[in-house]
């Protein structure tokens, strides 16, 4: 009967020291244990592991490997090699990405005005990040919030957990204001003050906070309130 990594104690479990250590600490081994889940009548998914990467003299030759080699390993079916070569083919594909820019920043006017369009007919209050790189070039735009904009619900927290998340140096916090008036409540400037003491504990430059009404909008960078 074959071995699962489930049955190994869990401290030797490739998958409980991946969640543990992070799969950049995993031998080439473990992690293809991991991927293979099971081992073959004789050995265990660990000792299969060993047997594939002995086959080959580096993980190059591995990855070029055909079906018709990997099925020649003892334990190594042709579901296995199938998978194996998916997950080479997914792998190959992953080293050609690259992240994505969704344009560069040049100004607050600039942004304002192409924003007014874009959330000028919003019913409901939305908060809207614009997260940069060092060179004002846009990784990631997601809208965090929608509802009033209170402390409560716009938490600093969830902001810079995706600033992190997508190694942003910079943000730009945009919201609407469904009545059309752009002027800023004592509660957004409180929260933006809130959110620039917040980036700079972590490093995380907040350029600006844009308020967008029906037809202009207001930069607290603009109008030195931060």
């Amino acid at each position: 009967m074959s071995l699962s990594v489930k049955e190994y104690h869990e401290e030797l479990q490739p998958r409980e020291r991946c969640k543990k250590y992070g799969a950049e600490n995993l031998t080439h081994q473990e992690l293809l244990a991991i991927i293979l889940r099971t081992g073959s009548k004789n050995q265990n998914v660990l000792e299969l592991s060993n047997q594939v990467l002995t086959n080959f003299d580096s993980l190059f030759e591995l990855k070029m490997a055909s079906i018709e080699e990997l099925v020649k390993i003892e334990g190594i079916g042709e579901v296995k090699a199938v998978e194996l070569q998916a997950v080479i083919e997914f792998g190959k594909r992953l080293a050609l990405s690259y992240r994505e820019k969704l344009g560069v920043i040049v100004s607050s006017s600039e942004l304002g005005k192409r924003l007014i369009e874009e959330m000028k007919d919003y019913q409901q209050e939305h908060l809207l990040v614009l997260y940069l790189n060092t060179k004002n070039e846009v990784l990631k735009k997601q809208t965090v919030f929608i509802g009033s904009l209170n402390q409560s619900v716009a938490h600093p927290r969830e902001i810079f957990r995706i600033a992190v998340k997508c190694a942003a140096a910079r943000v730009i916090v945009v919201h609407n204001h469904p009545s059309g008036n752009p002027n800023p409540s004592k509660q957004d400037i409180a929260f933006t003050h809130r959110l620039v003491e917040c980036g700079k504990l972590i490093g995380i430059d907040v350029l600006d906070h844009l308020i967008i009404g029906e037809n202009s909008y207001i930069s607290m960078k603009e109008t030195d309130i931060i």
